[in-house]
């Protein structure tokens, strides 16, 4: 599968990267984006939508992909996501990434239109058809998901470790027993909770 989504990748040229991110959904915590541009002719055996690869695993690439990519990281918080909404802060996370890249004339995005002076195209489902997107998207799940522990330990009553922020049953219960917490997302938990107050 990696071959294939390789040689997806080769249809645009050599100089070509991925952009991809993590956290649209959850109810907590940052989207994180990542933009990377995978060496030619070099491949990591394993890359895949993050989705499909194990948590092990994905620590794994992560650390394979980084001693090799170009990369960039944005981390794009709550607060700013309340204010411009999760669309516009993922395309802001998008931007800044992408425009890190030295050496990719185009980037292949995972479903979302940019208008950037670097030549981008969204790709449906990317992840699952890019070699550079599934990295990117390594990175971006990898890295939030480690962000998603740090908050566990500041906040370990709503159990971030186990659902990184996602409106999971225990997450939603949590949320309404103590209420939100700093780094919940007051646009997406309106639902689930009334009157805000910021806990700690």
């Amino acid at each position: 599968m990696t071959k294939d989504l390789f040689e997806f990748d080769l249809k645009y040229g050599t100089a070509v990267g991925g952009c991809d991110e993590a956290g649209r959904g959850p109810l907590a915590g940052p989207v994180v984006v990542a933009a990377c541009k995978m060496p030619t002719g070099f491949i990591i055996e394993g890359i895949n939508d993050s989705k499909k690869v194990s948590p092990i695993k994905r620590e794994e690439l992560y650390e394979r992909i980084i001693k090799c990519a170009e990369y960039s990281i944005s981390v794009i918080d709550e607060k700013t996501i309340d204010e411009i909404n999760i669309l516009q802060a993922t395309k802001r996370g998008m931007s800044e990434c992408i425009c890190a890249l030295k050496n990719a004339n185009i980037v292949l995005v995972d479903a979302v239109k940019l208008d950037l002076q670097v030549k981008t195209v969204p790709i449906i489902k990317g992840d699952s058809l890019s070699y550079n997107i599934a990295a990117a998207s390594i990175l971006a799940k990898v890295y939030r998901d480690r962000l998603m522990l740090k908050m566990d330990e500041l906040y370990p009553q709503y159990g971030f470790a186990a659902h990184k922020g996602y409106a999971t049953k225990f997450h939603i219960e949590a949320l309404k027993k103590f209420g939100p917490c700093a780094i919940h997302r007051a646009s997406f938990i309106k639902n689930f909770v009334g009157e805000l107050h910021e806990e700690g």
